[in-house]
């Protein structure tokens, strides 16, 4: 291995971090051969043979996940009319997967705790249907941003809210939605500050002077909640801000919070072969900041096992939780696993249905699963899925 290792355009460094955490630096030479993935919106199927031969390609179904397609990695979709058009959009298969694991039913209401970009919050919403709702919060403003230009795209947004806001002390459950006895209008004329049609209240010079005033971009755990974005049908219409904004206290999370939970933490994305590949042009010191640094490591483990223990807090008795990196590193995954287990006596380690027919290796820990460019032609992630059981 030392010898096709001496090969490879990795520096010393991150191939010394591939070996202490036992990694190939083989994937990172997979690239060209591994393909990229689309996934099709439900009752698009007649939109497939326009696009194969408006591409010249021709897409192959991924037998293990419904809805998703392969092509060849040089294909640039955004051209395609169907892109354009909100019939497909690109998502990872490893990321459909973690979606996947969820198990989203009709009715749920799912927290995206960690939503940005934004093809994985798409995807729970195709699957959620025409009830129910999805709230997806992150950090980053902009990248929030980007998230909410998406379901405006796709069309998706009538039963999603957005919230910029800390994942690891968000505390906002699922919106109060109006009584079946009390017209959501009524509410409306009774009270005078209320939610109404969203609309973006900040104007293109707000967003610009915004810019160029140098303030960061992301938000501290002891700032509130901004919401940017809500549907009609997210359960925020016809709700006043006090109530919107009041967090859910233990108790009540119990019987009122979500169905389905998912944390896609914060990583080193060493398991990306894209993303390491882009160091290239970023330079090989950024890598080396990002990702090797001692003290960035270790302020993650703290930030992803937050983030799971708030996730799972903010998880009804019953609910189900999905935890995925894009790490293959197990002091981002089994670590974080092992200790987040020790700390939640209520919390239990599921066996994922779905992934019996996965192309994937099981983790260090029964019941996890990691996939990898090499074993499944697909981009690196790591998948495990907790229940909440009643004490």
């Amino acid at each position: 291995m030392e010898q096709e290792a001496s090969k490879l355009p990795l520096p010393d460094a991150f191939l010394a971090f591939l070996g202490a955490n036992g990694l190939d630096p083989s994937i990172y030479t997979t690239l060209e051969s591994t393909p990229r993935y689309i996934r099709l919106k439900p009752n698009c199927e007649a939109y497939l043979e326009e696009f194969e031969v408006e591409m010249n390609c021709k897409l192959q179904r991924v037998d293990w996940l419904p809805g998703f397609y392969s092509l060849h990695s040089n294909l640039q979709i955004a051209n395609s009319k169907a892109y354009q058009e909100g019939k497909i959009y690109g998502i990872d298969a490893s990321s459909g997967a973690a979606v996947a694991a969820l198990n989203v039913s009709a009715g749920d209401h799912v927290l995206d705790l960690c939503a940005a970009p934004g093809a994985k919050l798409c995807m729970i919403l195709d699957l959620l249907g025409d009830s129910g709702s999805v709230t997806g919060v992150d950090v980053a403003r902009h990248r929030l941003a980007a998230c909410r230009k998406m379901l405006q795209k796709y069309n998706l947004g009538d039963r999603c809210r957005l919230f910029v806001a800390d994942g690891a002390t968000f505390s906002l459950i699922p919106a109060g939605f109006c009584s079946d006895n009390i017209s959501c209008e009524s509410v409306l004329a009774e009270k005078s500050e209320v939610f109404k049609e969203w609309t973006s209240r900040r104007t293109w010079k707000e967003r610009k002077k915004a810019r160029k005033s140098g303030k960061p971009p992301l938000v501290s755990g002891s700032q509130p909640p901004e919401l940017i974005y809500y549907g009609r049908h997210s359960g925020v219409f016809g709700l006043t801000k006090e109530d919107l904004f009041k967090n859910a206290s233990d108790r009540k999370i119990v019987n009122h919070g979500y169905d389905k939970v998912l944390v896609d933490a914060e990583c080193t994305h060493d398991g990306s072969v894209k993303h390491i590949q882009k160091f290239e042009h970023w330079g090989w010191k950024t890598l080396e900041r990002r990702v090797l640094d001692a003290d960035r490591t270790d302020d993650l483990f703290a930030l992803q096992l937050s983030l799971l223990t708030n996730g799972f807090r903010l998880l009804k008795v019953g609910g189900s939780l999905v935890y995925s990196t894009c790490s293959l590193t197990t002091a981002q995954n089994e670590d974080v696993i092992e200790q987040f287990l020790k700390e939640n006596i209520s919390a239990e380690l599921q066996d994922i249905e779905a992934a019996r027919s996965w192309p994937c290796k099981g983790g260090r820990i029964q019941k996890t699963y990691r996939f990898d460019p090499s074993t499944s032609q697909t981009s690196g992630l790591f998948v495990a899925k907790f229940a909440k059981l009643a004490l």
